[in-house]
């Protein structure tokens, strides 16, 4: 028998398309010492396959907590999130772990790489994680296309942070993802460094065909979005779209 996870990637004929993410009625509210707290207010959203999706707007508007609930990261209070058709408050914590390790990549401002691992071996974790081996040659191809073919071997401390945020961008698309989400992905990168990697992660996103979803606070990384989405206050404010792209 297969598992949710599976049987939700498993395409049948006549299947009606659907988005690839689908947020409804989002609504997460924290417990604190002075009453509750709501980040985020009746949240709708929908996003289809291969197509870009920026996030913006101030501190404290509920960017990170939506991209967090998306990825099924955390719970929300109230309201759904569908990944590929799959309701992801209806899966247990295993559940959802696989869901994605199958459907989703993650680039991360501050890295996340594992210190005792190389790049080669950083880059392999998501494949490691669900029992596949043998790919090293396309973990190499994918270094070496982020400029990073001659550092396989090296660790992440004898990397500079913008080689450290390639290694991630690799590492993300190992697993051919159907959809990314990037958190502030050039947040910790002086602005010479972060140009090369946006051009990168656009470039890997375009020939993979896989969704992105990134929140940022650079309006120039916003605009190369098809969609770009402003939050205030826990919600969305604003949705504009770049049709020439």
């Amino acid at each position: 028998m297969s598992s949710p996870s599976t049987a939700s990637l498993e395409s049948t004929p006549g299947d009606v398309k659907r988005p690839l993410l689908k947020v409804t009625g989002l609504r997460k509210t924290h417990q604190t010492a002075g009453g509750d707290l709501t980040v985020l207010k009746e949240v709708s959203l929908g996003l289809d396959a291969g197509d870009t999706l920026a996030i913006i707007g101030p501190s404290g508007s509920g960017k990170t907590t939506l991209l967090g609930l998306c990825a099924g990261l955390d719970d929300a209070s109230a309201g759904s999130v569908e990944l590929d058709g799959l309701a992801i408050e209806s899966l247990d914590q295993d559940a959802r772990a696989a869901l994605r390790n199958r459907l989703v990549g993650f680039v991360f401002q501050s890295f996340q790489l594992i210190p005792t691992l190389t790049a080669m071996e950083n880059v392999l974790v998501p494949l490691e994680l669900r029992g596949e081996s043998g790919r090293q040659a396309e973990a190499e191809k994918l270094l070496t296309e982020v400029g990073l073919g001659d550092r396989l071997d090296h660790y992440p401390l004898q990397l500079s942070g913008g080689e450290q945020q390639r290694v991630a961008l690799a590492r993300a698309f190992i697993h051919r993802p159907k959809i990314l989400f990037a958190d502030e992905p050039t947040g910790n990168l002086d602005s010479g460094t972060s140009g090369p990697i946006v051009d990168m992660l656009f470039r890997l996103n375009r020939e993979a065909g896989t969704a992105l979803v990134l929140v940022t606070h650079d309006p120039a990384l916003a605009a190369k979005a098809r969609r770009v989405v402003t939050m205030s206050g826990g919600t969305i404010v604003s949705e504009e779209e770049n049709d020439a792209l």
